[in-house]
C-alpha cells in the first residue's frame, strides 16, 4: 500500500501537484501557546483541517479509492457510495471529482447543514437518513449505503468502517509525517476515535518507530462505548461510538485496533464545545467539535507532564463545517451549553422551581402505557427506551405525544406510529425573554436543556407568566 507522492517532480524544478489528490496530507504542526498557559510540556496541533476537503478523512478517502482502482473494484465511470457523518464523504467527493467518478453519500440527520452543502458543492448526491437507528435497521446509514452500492451499476462501497485502507492511509502518511515534523521527539499522540482508522494507523506507526515509547491517547465523548460509556447519544459529530438501545449487538469497526490505544480521556459535550470556541479566540484556530474534544483531552494530559514532553493533538476538521451549531451563540444557548450571563436577571432555570426528574415516554411502549404516563399532562417528550437511572440526553428525544391525539387510538397499538414532532428546546441558562422569542406562541410544553441534558419541562403558558 502506498499513497501518491508528496509532490510531483517537475523538469523545471517547480514544486507542484498534478492533481488535488496529491495535495492531500503533509499538513502543518502548530504549537499551542495561549491555550497552554501554565503548562510546561509542548503541545502541537496537527492541522488536518488544511487538507483540500477540510478534514483528516481526505487521507483515507484517497487511499481507499487508489486501492479500489488497483484491485479493479472501482472502474472508470464507476460510482462511489459511502455512509458517513460527512467528512469521509467530502473527501471521497473531492478525489472523485478529480478522477471522474460519480459520488453518492448517505448521511445521518445529525450531520451539520454545512457538511451537506459542501458535499453537494462537490457534486455528490446526498441521501439523509435518521441517525438514531440500531445498526441492523434497514434504514441505518451504512445499510442504506450498502443497498445503493449493490443496486447501482458500477457501484463501489468505500466501507470506511471495515476498509484496511483507512488505517493504512495513516500508517503510511500521518504517522511518518509526525515523526519527521517532531524529529522523533513526540512523546504523546492524542486523537478522537470515529471509525478508528486515524488513531489505529498513526498510533501503530508511532509505536513501531519509537519502540513503544510514544503513548497513544484516545479522546472520547463521555457516553461513547469505546471508553466504557453506555452508548447514549451526544452532540459532537464524527467521533465516539453510539449504541442504539435496540441494537442486537455492539459492533465496532474493523478499522479500529483497540490494542493501539494506551489510555482514554473522556470529554463532555460542553467541554468539547467550549474548547473549540476558546481555541478560535486564543489561537486563531477554528476547529470542529471533535477537535475541541481532542484539545481538551490533550491539555488535560499535558498538565501532568514535564517540560521535555511533546504532545501532538490531531485536529480532524474545521469549525467552518459547524458555524450553525457550535459557533452559533443561539444554538449554544438553546441546548444549555452557555453559562448564565451576569446580565440575566431572570433565566429559564428560575422557572423550574424544585428540580424533579422530568417524565419522558419511551418510544417502545403502547398507546395505553403512554396515556398512563401522560396522566393529567397535555403532552410529553418521547425518547429512545433507555435505563432511566441515567440522564435523558436531548439528542435522544425523538418527538412528542399529546393526550388529545392518542385519545381515540387503540390502547394496545404501538406508540411508534403516533409520535408527533419534537417539542421546542430552550436553554436553562438563557434569559426568559430570549426563550420566549424563540418559542413564539406559549401554547406547547417546552423542553429545558442544560449542557445537552433534559433538566425540566415547562407546561404551556409557564414561560410567559
Amino acid at each position: 500500500m502506498s499513497a501518491e507522492s508528496d509532490n510531483c517532480p517537475d523538469p523545471a524544478g517547480l514544486n507542484v501537484y498534478e492533481s488535488v489528490a496529491e495535495a492531500i496530507g503533509h499538513t502543518p504542526l502548530v504549537r499551542l501557546n495561549r491555550a497552554t498557559e501554565g503548562i510546561a510540556a509542548a503541545v502541537y496541533a496537527k492541522l488536518e483541517l488544511l487538507n483540500p476537503g477540510g478534514s483528516v478523512k481526505d487521507r483515507a478517502a484517497r487511499q481507499m479509492i487508489l486501492d479500489a482502482e488497483a484491485s479493479g473494484e472501482l472502474r472508470p465511470g464507476g460510482t462511489i457510495v459511502e455512509g458517513t457523518s460527512g467528512n469521509t464523504g467530502i473527501g471521497l467527493a473531492v478525489v472523485a471529482a478529480s478522477r471522474g467518478y460519480r459520488t453518492i453519500v448517505v448521511v445521518p440527520d445529525k450531520t451539520s447543514v454545512e457538511k451537506v452543502a459542501f458535499l453537494r458543492a462537490y457534486g455528490a448526491e446526498v441521501k439523509v437518513t435518521p441517525g438514531a437507528l440500531p445498526t441492523h435497521h434497514p434504514d441505518h446509514v451504512r445499510n442504506v449505503a450498502r443497498r445503493i452500492a449493490d443496486e447501482t451499476d458500477g457501484g463501489w462501497l468505500a466501507g470506511q468502517y471495515d476498509n484496511p485502507a483507512n488505517p493504512g492511509a495513516h500508517y503510511v502518511t500521518t504517522g511518518p509525517e509526525l515523526w519527521r515534523q517532531t524529529a522523533g521527539a513526540i512523546t504523546h499522540f492524542v486523537a478522537g476515535i470515529g471509525t478508528g482508522g486515524t488513531i489505529s494507523g498513526t498510533g501503530k506507526y508511532l509505536k513501531e518507530v519509537s519502540d513503544g515509547a510514544v503513548r497513544i491517547i484516545g479522546a472520547d465523548p463521555e457516553t461513547s462505548s469505546y471508553s466504557g460509556g453506555d452508548g447514549r447519544a451526544y452532540y459532537v459529530e464524527s467521533i465516539g461510538h453510539f449504541v442504539h438501545p435496540d441494537s442486537v449487538e455492539d459492533i465496532w469497526p474493523e478499522s479500529y485496533d483497540r490494542g493501539i490505544v494506551d489510555e482514554f480521556i473522556t470529554v463532555s459535550d460542553r467541554q468539547s464545545i467550549t474548547a473549540a470556541r476558546t481555541l478560535a479566540r486564543t489561537e486563531g484556530l477554528l476547529v470542529g467539535g471533535s477537535g475541541g474534544t481532542a484539545v481538551a483531552a490533550a491539555l488535560r494530559v499535558a498538565r501532568t507532564l514535564p517540560a521535555d514532553a511533546v504532545v501532538v493533538v490531531l485536529i480532524p476538521d474545521s469549525g467552518r463545517a459547524y458555524l450553525s451549531k457550535y459557533f452559533d451563540d443561539d444554538w449554544v444557548a438553546r441546548f444549555g451549553f452557555a453559562d448564565r450571563a451576569e446580565s440575566v436577571d431572570r433565566a429559564v432555570e428560575d422557572l423550574l422551581g424544585e428540580i424533579t426528574t422530568p417524565v419522558v415516554v419511551p418510544s417502545n411502549v403502547t398507546v395505553g402505557e403512554a396515556l398512563s404516563l401522560l396522566g393529567s399532562r397535555a403532552e410529553l417528550p418521547v425518547a429512545l427506551p433507555r435505563d432511566r437511572t441515567g440522564a435523558q440526553v436531548v439528542p435522544e428525544i425523538l418527538g412528542s405525544v399529546t393526550a388529545e391525539e392518542l385519545r381515540d387510538v387503540d390502547p394496545s397499538a404501538p406508540l411508534t406510529a403516533h409520535i408527533s414532532p419534537p417539542l421546542v428546546v430552550v436553554g436553562a441558562f438563557e434569559s426568559v425573554d430570549s426563550a420566549v422569542r424563540r418559542v413564539g406562541s406559549d401554547r406547547r410544553t417546552v423542553v429545558v436543556a442544560g449542557s445537552g441534558v433534559l433538566v425540566g419541562l415547562l407546561e404551556p403558558g409557564r414561560l410567559s407568566r
